[in-house]
């Protein structure tokens, strides 16, 4: 008879729930669970969709996303944080003071990881200006890394970045925000041969590259990276050395890509599962 396992790492996503299985919660969920870390959610909305795109969203009233979070992290803990879609300034400003009160984010024991959700998969805005400047204010100050992609810069600070010297400036003004640090994700960057992603500290610019693969199937992408890094500094790693194992990971998940339904597949964290 074995003895009575220890509780292991944990970890808690805040963020919206995708149907379809590919990115959202349920990305983060399975990433976790990659992770050997145990995953816990406070619901932001619900989304109908699917492959092909999303058919509709229901918010999740801010007081009940933020009680979610009360509620795990005062009874099994919170060993690290992460935010994706939080869908209105409301539930923005309700998720940061949840934050605050059970000490998580910057300046707290627990990290948090802030996945800027604010642009769909061609480039267009999915939060009012309103809902993005709470973003800057509320979030970006309390985030240990903030993860955004080339269209999320582009909202978050008027950069259109173009190349590497534009992603250092575009990682000065998140720093300059109050991000603890900021990872720049180069895979939209147009022409490039690589994917370079750039972290920055606030004093010092790490360079992250890797193959560009030659899929559409990327769905949920941004949500893997954010939850591999989450669920590494849960399980005690650095900052640098989460982000350069969620670099390593992602990159595996798009190289292991499927096509699901009509549409644009997943990345896939199952290939370590395998073997």
């Amino acid at each position: 008879m074995t003895g009575v396992r220890q509780q292991p790492p944990t970890a808690l996503t805040i963020a919206g729930s995708d149907s379809g299985g590919g990115a959202g919660l349920q990305a983060d969920l399975r990433t976790f669970f990659a992770h050997g870390v145990h995953g816990m959610t406070a619901i932001t909305a619900v989304t109908v969709q699917n492959s092909v795109g999303v058919q509709g969203v229901t918010e999740i009233p801010p007081g009940v996303v933020a009680d979610q979070i009360r509620s795990v992290a005062g009874d099994i803990g919170v060993g690290a944080a992460k935010t994706g879609m939080l869908a209105s300034a409301e539930i923005i400003r309700a998720v940061a003071g949840a934050l605050d009160e059970v000490g998580i984010g910057a300046g707290h024991p627990t990290p948090l990881v802030l996945d800027p959700v604010a642009a769909s998969m061609h480039g267009d805005p999915l939060l009012a200006e309103q809902a993005l400047e709470a973003i800057r204010t509320e979030l970006v100050p309390r985030a240990t890394v903030v993860t955004p992609n080339l269209d999320e810069v582009r909202l978050l600070t008027g950069i259109d970045v173009a190349d590497t010297d534009g992603q250092r400036d575009a990682a000065r003004a998140l720093v300059k925000m109050g991000a603890r640090h900021a990872l720049i994700k180069g895979g939209h960057l147009k022409g490039a041969t690589d994917c370079l992603d750039l972290l920055y500290d606030g004093a010092e610019f790490t360079e992250l590259s890797g193959p560009r693969y030659d899929t559409e199937h990327t769905h949920g992408g941004g949500d893997t990276l954010a939850a591999a890094i989450t669920a590494e500094l849960a399980r005690g790693a650095t900052v640098p050395d989460a982000v350069a194992h969620g670099k390593r990971f992602i990159e595996r998940c798009v190289a292991d890509s499927y096509p699901l339904g009509a549409g644009i597949g997943p990345v896939s964290p199952l290939w370590r599962l395998e073997g």
